[in-house]
């Protein structure tokens, strides 16, 4: 009975890896198909970088309330349904023959994505008791940490060798696996009271539209007073979510979860960490291709070693999260990725790429102590009746971040260059020489040293978060009897 409980739970476990792990991945899988993607259909750069923006802005918008339609309607229906949208929406992208259908199918697959992720940290809180989550989302880790990075390169191998139209096509078979191993094996859990807040989506969503069209716009033309009036209109429209938000009776932010002091300093050392690390990827990137004049295949194989490392150890720091909590790994966590961003700023015009190599070691070993610890330090103190919604909201924050990283990483480096020129870099398009490489090297480690700090304010928040109680085995409240 023992080993048919285990082969249950890693079978749940391999369910929830896919769906993560296919998330993760085409957040990042379209960066180097980027160039070969605006060729082939003919269009602009400005306009195919939605590609990836539509993509992370869906999901930063949906995955709260998604994560909220999982405690009405059960987390195993919206989870694979996610799945299965995800899939769909992968082989249409792989279908389209022009950039404005190809960044409408985008939307359809981080639709699912979104029902994944959101959905993803609650059906581990169901299913496993608190002094055994850290584990699993050490495993869970592995699929957010190791995605993004293997989107990367993927999208470099792909996009070589086959077509760039396989970097959604491959999404397919791995999709239906996921969905059958969703069906089978996700307990289907009772359905909470619980209510969406549509005027409060409605109102982030467009207040995150506004700013993500102005900061794609500074990012490739400058500040100007087009892109100065969105933010502005944005932040008015932040305001008016937050007054809407104390109307309704489900607010999408619910007041009492900021009550939670190991839950609120959680999500925020989340965000922080979102918004200051993914920075310092695109800056690397942009390093090695613009300055050193690397492939982008090539710089992305450099990057890849301390991610593979760091999966692989995500699972071992789970254990230890079981054991200890939360609080220590973390923040040991945060404070070896900011050492790396240290390491790196020592990188010069000519400096040895084993630095590189040195660097990339330390953030996947940082990241593999963070995210599974501070995901179930999240679940562990949030109220069983919100499992869905601080699920959700957790993702939320932490992609509102990384939209966030894409604006610190272009506008801070490119200071000291035309920022077409560092945009043109970022996508893998232009190549810097001379002169312009040690000034554009100067705005890197500007960059870098602003990502350190914003680091900095992740750790702090980790530290001071405070010692959750992880209690028991005995603790878990879900009814395993109930079968889907």
């Amino acid at each position: 009975m023992k080993s048919l409980l285990v082969n249950a739970e890693s079978k749940l476990i391999a369910a929830l890896m896919i769906g993560v792990l296919m998330g993760a991945v085409d957040s990042t899988i379209v960066l180097l198909a980027l160039p070969t993607i605006t060729v082939d259909l003919k269009t602009q750069l400005s306009l195919s970088i939605w590609i990836i923006m539509i993509y992370l802005l869906v999901i930063a918008v949906g995955t709260t309330q998604l994560g909220r339609l999982g405690d009405i309607l059960t987390r195993k229906r919206i989870f694979n349904t996610g799945l299965a949208i995800f899939t769909v929406g992968s082989a249409l992208c792989g279908a389209a023959s022009g950039i404005i259908e190809l960044i409408a199918f985008r939307a359809i697959q981080a639709c699912g994505a979104a029902m994944i992720q959101a959905n993803s940290g609650a059906i581990i809180a169901d299913n496993f008791p608190p002094n055994r989550r850290g584990r699993v989302f050490g495993y869970t880790a592995v699929g957010y940490n190791a995605g993004a990075m293997l989107g990367i390169v993927l999208g470099g191998i792909i996009t070589t060798f086959i077509g760039w139209r396989y970097i959604f096509y491959i999404n397919v078979p791995i999709g239906l696996v996921g969905l059958y191993l969703g069906l089978k094996h996700i307990k289907r859990g009772q359905p909470m009271g619980n209510k969406l807040d549509l005027p409060g989506t409605f109102s982030l969503g467009t207040a995150l539209v506004l700013i993500s069209y102005a900061a794609v716009d500074i990012a490739s033309n400058g500040v100007r007073t087009l892109n100065l009036a969105l933010i502005g209109l944005g932040i008015v429209v932040i305001l008016f979510f937050l007054y809407v938000e104390r109307k309704v009776e489900k607010p999408l932010l619910p007041m009492k979860i900021f009550r939670i002091r190991v839950l609120t300093f959680s999500i925020l050392a989340s965000f922080f960490q979102s918004l200051g690390f993914l920075a310092v990827v695109f800056i690397i990137i942009m390093y090695l291709q613009g300055i050193r004049g690397l492939s982008p295949f090539d710089s992305s194989l450099l990057l890849l070693p301390g991610y593979v490392v760091g999966s692989i150890m995500g699972p071992q720091f789970g254990k230890l999260t079981d054991r200890i909590g939360s609080r220590i790994p973390a923040t040991l966590g945060l404070s070896i990725m900011g050492i790396s961003v240290l390491v790196y700023s020592t990188l010069t015009v000519t400096s040895s790429l084993y630095v590189v190599l040195v660097a990339s070691f330390l953030t996947g070993t940082g990241s593999s102590m963070f995210f599974p610890a501070n995901n179930s330090a999240v679940m562990a103190n949030s109220p069983r009746d919100l499992y869905g919604l601080a699920s959700g909201f957790l993702r939320t924050m932490a992609n509102i971040g990384m939209l966030g990283s894409f604006v610190v990483a272009i506008s801070i480096a490119s200071l000291s260059v035309p920022r077409y020129v560092a945009f043109e870099v970022f996508a893998g398009v232009g190549k810097l020489l001379g002169n312009v490489s040690a000034s554009f090297m100067a705005g890197i480690h500007g960059a870098l040293y602003v990502s350190l700090g914003i680091l900095v304010v992740a750790t702090i928040f980790s530290l001071v978060r405070g010692k959750e109680d992880r209690g028991s085995a005995a603790q878990m409240t879900t009814v395993r009897a109930t079968e889907k």
